[in-house]
């Protein structure tokens, strides 16, 4: 499996603790920024991440900020993008058993680290039911197909 992970400045700090714990488990990852704590744009990060998932060279992705909701509204304008906020094992396993989801976002301000981790966990564990999902993931997939200029 590979992964994808980036954050905002907001995120950093939970970023670097998933990256310890992606190392330890032998899980690749790319790391796409940021590099510090200094201020930046989570649209970017979600860009780079959100195009590299889309493409398919990476399985899955994670995206961090203070919240998990400004980099994943930004993530979700990417066609073939299904990125989700999860602060609970069960959206995080639900997401990606329901809805296929391609990106998990959190928000470092709002969970602990050792919740991030199970939670992490939990996502890339967890797979694509299928089956009656799959129709409602199709009508997603037109909707951005409808609305993609």
């Amino acid at each position: 499996m590979k992964l994808a992970i980036g954050s905002d400045h907001g995120g950093f700090r939970l970023k670097k603790e998933i990256i310890e714990h992606l190392k330890a488990k032998g899980i690749g990852y790319k790391d796409f920024g940021t590099f510090s704590e200094e201020s930046c744009d989570y649209p970017d990060i979600s860009l780079e991440v959100g195009e590299a998932v889309a493409a398919k060279q990476y399985d899955l992705g994670i995206l961090i900020c203070g919240t998990g909701i400004g980099i994943g509204i930004a993530a979700n304008k990417i066609a073939g993008v299904r990125a989700a906020l999860c602060h609970d094992t069960f959206s995080a396993h639900a997401c990606r058993e329901h809805n296929n989801a391609n990106i998990l976002t959190m928000g470092e301000r709002v969970i602990g680290t050792g919740l991030a981790l199970e939670i992490v966990d939990t996502f890339l564990n967890s797979q694509f039911e299928g089956d009656r999902h799959l129709r409602r993931i199709n009508k997603i997939s037109d909707i951005e197909k409808k609305y993609q200029k």
